[in-house]
């Protein structure tokens, strides 16, 4: 049955979602109005990928939460759907938080959600208590498990906090016939910790270890979770609140952490080996990850920063979107990113340079936009002298430019939306290491209106950040270097959706 306030939220979404369609980016999901974050419940179900997240309709502001819903048949168009679930329940009064979802043998599909109330204490503090709920319906409408919530303060260990206690991951293992489910959690020394959970039915769940823990390493409390196997490795993802900076790999504040090693199914334990982090730009924030039947591990994200929230222009109809796709796979113990191949399906019409000497300031015909797909190769044209940097410039008018900078003498790339940024006092620069190359480098580059997402060296790292511009004829690129000269190749696709 559907509550008085999921039916309040669905017709206000319908309602006014139209106003919002001027201000959406062509290929990137957005909510239907208001404002979103987390996503949630990235899965398949029907055959058909669906895709939930942290959804607040009634304002462009985080606020109580619902879960909003899209789905797609290739991860670039999408269908909305009505709002799946609104904070009506005695166990989620105060809020549905993040969560995760999968098909159920019998056809339905379980979705697994953070349940939130507060509680005054004689004090005058409010405490906001966390707890794990089901929920389970035909892919439109969802009805609450009446037993609600299946994990809460009795069920974790002693030393963990019922207070942050978030973000369930779920999944099925065959082998075992088994349910699991990573939860993030905080422990006694007030470090993150993911705990992991297990199922024969994915309705009554039973702790059995702490999977990881990061002593106040990599940040503290470490939410959204998720757990998975790839091309022979364990990968553990997790998004840390306060972390600390750490040279050049990890920035403070919200960041997000990829950890590879191995799990033992006996011990229950995961062993890390390598870490890194996920994204190395500004706007990238509690990525998940789903199973595609054909193998592919496929991550989305957050496409927006906790800090920067509040920097957006005034009377905006929508608030927060979510990443392109990504393909996952894993290299020489790192954790590579592509955008799904699927993209390629909309590529327009092809514009191809090669060997063009760069050793200025360049435009070329053809290239300029901000809905493509493009990538760039660099390589020295002396292999005995490198070039001081190259600039690619982007969304530029005269007034303003968007630069990604890359310096082979200390293999550094910068993003730098200063002249495309906000007038607010946020962040607009950073920088990140990559692999030395002797000054050859490759960076593709997909723009959508007001988002950037760089991915370099066929993957090896990715950078994302939001461009804070009105209007979409600021579309010139440009190409430059100093210090020498370069020659480069462009492949070039401006996106095209139906």
């Amino acid at each position: 049955m559907i509550s008085e306030k999921l039916q309040k939220a669905r017709d206000f979404e319908a309602q006014y979602q139209k106003y919002a369609d001027e201000e959406r980016p062509l290929f990137h999901v957005t909510g239907g109005i208001g404002w979103i974050n987390d996503p949630n419940g990235f899965s398949v179900y029907k055959g058909e990928y669906h895709l939930f997240f942290q959804y607040h309709p009634y304002d462009t502001v985080w606020g109580p939460m619902h879960w909003g819903h899209v789905k797609t048949k290739d991860f670039i168009k999408w269908e909305r759907l009505p709002v799946a679930l609104a904070p009506d329940a005695e166990a989620d009064r105060n809020g549905c938080f993040s969560g995760s979802a999968l098909e159920l043998p019998d056809g339905r599909q379980l979705l697994m959600y953070t349940g939130v109330y507060h509680v005054r204490r004689t004090d005058g503090i409010r405490e906001e208590f966390q707890h794990q709920c089901l929920a389970i319906g035909d892919g439109i409408d969802y009805e609450k498990y009446e037993d609600n919530p299946v994990l809460d303060a009795s069920d974790i260990p002693d030393d963990a906090s019922p207070l942050d206690f978030r973000d369930p991951k779920i999944w099925y293992d065959e082998e075992e016939n088994m349910y699991y489910v990573v939860v993030g959690n905080r422990a006694a020394d007030g470090s993150g910790s993911i705990l992991l959970f297990e199922s024969s039915d994915a309705f009554h769940w039973n702790f059995v270890s702490v999977l990881d823990a990061c002593y106040n390493d990599y940040g503290r409390m470490w939410e959204c979770p998720d757990f998975f196997p790839l091309d022979g490795k364990q990968v553990l993802i997790t998004s840390p609140q306060e972390m600390k900076p750490v040279g050049l790999e990890f920035h403070a504040g919200y960041g997000t952490v990829a950890l590879l090693g191995s799990y033992d199914k006996e011990s229950r334990r995961f062993t890390r080996k390598h870490v890194q982090a996920i994204d190395y730009g500004i706007d990238f924030y509690a990525p998940q990850t789903l199973l595609a039947p054909d193998g592919r591990r496929i991550m989305i994200a957050w496409m927006q920063n906790w800090t920067t929230t509040g920097c957006k222009k005034q009377n905006c109809r929508i608030m927060g979107s979510m990443t392109l796709p990504r393909e996952l796979t894993i290299k020489n113990n790192r954790l590579i990113q592509n955008p799904v191949r699927e993209l390629a399906n909309y590529h327009g019409r092809k514009v191809f340079y090669e060997n063009v000497l760069i050793n200025k300031e360049v435009n070329l015909n053809g290239i300029r936009g901000r809905h493509i797909d493009m990538t760039v190769d660099i390589r020295p044209v002396d292999d005995r002298s490198l070039y001081s940097w190259f600039k690619l410039n982007l969304a530029k008018d005269g007034e303003h430019c968007a630069v990604i900078r890359y310096k082979p003498n200390c293999n550094t790339v910068r993003i730098d939306r200063t002249r495309c940024g906000s007038s607010f006092d946020i962040v607009h620069v950073r920088d990140f290491l990559v692999r030395p190359s002797g000054g050859k480098i490759r960076l593709r580059v997909v723009m959508d209106g007001n988002s950037v997402e760089i991915f370099v060296n066929d993957g090896e790292q990715a950078a994302t950040f939001l461009l804070y511009l009105d209007d979409l004829r600021a579309d010139c690129i440009s190409f430059e270097t100093e210090g020498g000269s370069v020659f480069m190749d462009i492949e070039k696709y401006d996106i095209v959706i139906d």
